[in-house]
């Protein structure tokens, strides 16, 4: 990676923080509830849905763009998101750079039924389990933020906590990575974590190289229907999209054409 990247930066952020966190790992799987819920798993949600499913994204920031909107009520755009028909939500719980926090997370998931992915940037194990604290049910594992070996740990104990991983890749080395290391769940993002532009072929491209049985979701630079259409045609089960229902006046409006697809 580049020196001097936005992913170069925020990875250095969250690597630090996880240096200086004294919290043993024991000590924070003793705190993780051994209580079921009623709830279906993140990819059994996605798989339900008729159509193409929606991950409605709740973040207030972003690092390339600013403030997108900082009154955001993360409860009442959660609730409007659930009730337009989203399959999951998505939580950024990054405050620095993206405006997110743990409370967004805790609040959200106390007001809807849906399955919830924290979206952050996870560098430790400590991290996974303060997303099954957090009432998380999946996380997001970045390939070109890990080493192969950590990638295929990470899963690993992601299943064993019984936490879904959304592994987002960007290229097809990084998808092939992403199997290797035994994804069930590969997104695409179409956004360059180091320059934050967006491409909105690549998901298009890159798509072909994710079998069948694992659940393709494309993320970022999709705002509207015309966006989606070629994602469904091309098998996406999913697309994860933040911005532009955050910026929406209408967001439900929007979740739900894109249900009907």
């Amino acid at each position: 990676m580049t020196e001097g990247t936005y992913l170069d930066s925020i990875l250095s952020y969250h690597r630090d923080r996880a240096e200086n966190d004294l919290r043993s790992l024991d000590q924070l799987l003793k705190e993780i509830s051994t209580k079921e819920n009623n709830r279906p798993s993140f990819q059994e949600k996605i798989l339900a849905e008729k159509g193409l499913s929606v991950i409605a994204e709740i973040k207030r920031r972003s690092p390339s763009k600013g403030e997108l909107k900082s009154n955001l009520d993360a409860v009442d755009l959660a609730q409007a998101y659930e009730r337009a028909g989203a399959a999951c939500v998505s939580v950024l719980t990054d405050y620095i750079h993206f405006g997110g926090s743990r409370e967004d997370l805790l609040n959200v998931r106390r007001s809807v039924e849906v399955p919830i992915l924290r979206k952050d940037f996870t560098v430790d194990f400590r991290d996974i389990c303060d997303a099954k604290i957090m009432g998380a049910d999946c996380v997001l594992l970045i390939v070109a933020a890990l080493e192969k070996k950590l990638l295929a740990e990470f899963i690993e104990f992601c299943e064993d906590l019984n936490l879904a991983a959304l592994v987002e890749t960007h290229d097809e080395a990084e998808v092939e990575i992403a199997l290797d290391s035994g994804a069930k769940m590969v997104g695409i993002n179409q956004r360059d974590l180091k320059t934050f532009k967006v491409d909105q072929k690549r998901a298009l491209r890159v798509v072909s190289e994710i079998p069948e049985h694992i659940i393709r979701v494309a993320e970022s630079g999709i705002r509207s229907l015309s966006d989606a259409e070629p994602l469904k045609a091309a098998g996406f089960d999913a697309v994860l999209i933040g911005e532009s229902l955050v910026v929406s006046d209408f967001p439900e409006e929007l979740v739900r054409q894109l249900r009907n697809l």
